[in-house]
C-alpha cells in the first residue's frame, strides 16, 4: 500500500511539474523563464541547483569525485506551435486521459521522468554511481548554448541517459546529420539563342546520383545512410539562362561513416560544389553489452536505433536515449502525451535504475 502511494504521489508530482512547464512558453534560445522555473522546482526540493545560462542541473547529495558519474540529461525548449493548433498550446488540459499542450511529448514527458528518478536517489547515500541531472536548452535547434555549453563543468561521466519521446524502447544507436549546400555552375545566356550553359542541366546528373547512389556499409541497428535533396533554388528571369543552381542534400549518417568521408564521397562523384555547413551532428552508438543496456534487456525493454537526432550527437560518451511518449507527436498540432504513459514510464525508468545501481 505504501509502495502504491508513493507512485502515486511521484505521478502527481510529476504532472503537476510538466502543467507548470507547459504554462511557460519556452522556445530554443527563449528558454529563461522555464529555466528559471526548474530551478525553483529543485530548490523547493532542498536540492542545490546550478545555472549557466538557460541550462540547469544538480547532482545528488552525497556526490562523491572518486566515483563515476551518470549523466540524465533532456531538454526543455520547444518548437514553435504550428498553425495548425485548435487548443491552446500553453494551457495543459487532461482529456480523456491525454495531457495536452506545447512541450508535453517533446521533451516535457521524459525531462520530468527523469527528474523523478533523480529526486528518488537524492539522498541514498551507498550509489556506486553519483547521477547529475541536466534540464538543458537549445536542443530543437541544435544550438551551441545548450548542453554542449555545460559539458566542460561535468568529469567522470562514465555514460548519458538522454530522454526523449520513444515509447519506453531504449536507442541504442542513433543517426547524425550532414547538411550540404551544393553549387552547380553554368554560364548565362539567353534563353532563345543556343548560348550559354544551363546551371539546372548541369545539376540534373549530380541529382540523380544524389537519389540513387547506395552507400555499401550498411548499419545493424540504423540501415543505410540516407541523403535527400530538400531545397533547390536557380534563376530570377524566365527568359535568361541561370549560371548557377544551388541545391542543399540532408544526409542522414549511420556510425559506419565519419562525416568527412561521406563529404569526400559527394566531393568525388558530383560536379557541383559540396560545401558542409557543420560537422556538429555525429552518429552514436552504445555497445549492446553495457551493463546499463544489458539491465534493459532484463527487463524487457525493447532495443531499436533511431532515424531522429538528439543532444546525443553532441555528447561524446556512450549514450541511450529513452523516454514516456511518442515520437510521431513530436511537433505536431495539439501535442499530447497520455498520463498513464507517463506514470508507467517513470515506474519502469524507476525499476531499470535501481536494478542498475544495486548491481
Amino acid at each position: 500500500m505504501q509502495e502504491q502511494l508513493s507512485n502515486y504521489n511521484k505521478t502527481q508530482k510529476a504532472l503537476e511539474f510538466l502543467k507548470s512547464l507547459i504554462k511557460i512558453p519556452s522556445f530554443s534560445k527563449e528558454e529563461a523563464e522555464t529555466a528559471t522555473f526548474i530551478a525553483s522546482f529543485l530548490t523547493n526540493e532542498n536540492i542545490e541547483i546550478n545555472q549557466h545560462l538557460n541550462n540547469v542541473w544538480a547532482v545528488n547529495k552525497y556526490f562523491d569525485k572518486t566515483k563515476p558519474s551518470i549523466l540524465l540529461n533532456s531538454h526543455h525548449d520547444t518548437v514553435k506551435p504550428s498553425q495548425s493548433y485548435t487548443r491552446d498550446p500553453f494551457n495543459p488540459e487532461i482529456i480523456d486521459g491525454k495531457l495536452y499542450g506545447l512541450g508535453s511529448n517533446d521533451a516535457g514527458g521524459p525531462l520530468v521522468s527523469l527528474l523523478m528518478v533523480f529526486i528518488h536517489f537524492y539522498n541514498s547515500n551507498n550509489l556506486p554511481y553519483n547521477l547529475i541531472f541536466a534540464a538543458t536548452a537549445e536542443e530543437e535547434n541544435s544550438g551551441d548554448n545548450g548542453i554542449q555549453s555545460i559539458l566542460p563543468f561535468f568529469e567522470n561521466i562514465e555514460f548519458a541517459v538522454v530522454g526523449e519521446p520513444t515509447s519506453m524502447e531504449m536507442s541504442v544507436a542513433e543517426k547524425g546529420i550532414l547538411v550540404l549546400d551544393c553549387t552547380a555552375h553554368g554560364k548565362s545566356g539567353h534563353a532563345a539563342r543556343n548560348v550559354g550553359i544551363n546551371a539546372i542541366y548541369q545539376a540534373l546528373p549530380d541529382i540523380e546520383w544524389i537519389k540513387t547512389f547506395k552507400h555499401e556499409k550498411t548499419s545493424e541497428w540504423l540501415g543505410e545512410v540516407k541523403q535527400t535533396v530538400t531545397v533547390i533554388n536557380a534563376g530570377q528571369l524566365h527568359n535568361v539562362i541561370p549560371d548557377t543552381c544551388t541545391f542543399t542534400v540532408d544526409v542522414r549518417i549511420t556510425e559506419q561513416y565519419t562525416h568527412e568521408e561521406i563529404l569526400n564521397t559527394f566531393r568525388k562523384n558530383l560536379k557541383s560544389t559540396v560545401t558542409p555547413r557543420s560537422f556538429k551532428l555525429r552518429s552514436s552508438k552504445i555497445d549492446v553489452n553495457h551493463p546499463f543496456v544489458q539491465c534493459a534487456k532484463n527487463l524487457n525493454i525493447k532495443l531499436f536505433g533511431s532515424p531522429t537526432t538528439s543532444d546525443r550527437a553532441v555528447i561524446p560518451y556512450p549514450s541511450v536515449k529513452i523516454g514516456p511518449g511518442d515520437s510521431n507527436r513530436s511537433h505536431t498540432a495539439n501535442e499530447f502525451i497520455f498520463v498513464k504513459e507517463l506514470e508507467d514510464g517513470i515506474d519502469v525508468l524507476l525499476q531499470l535504475f535501481t536494478t542498475f545501481l544495486s548491481k
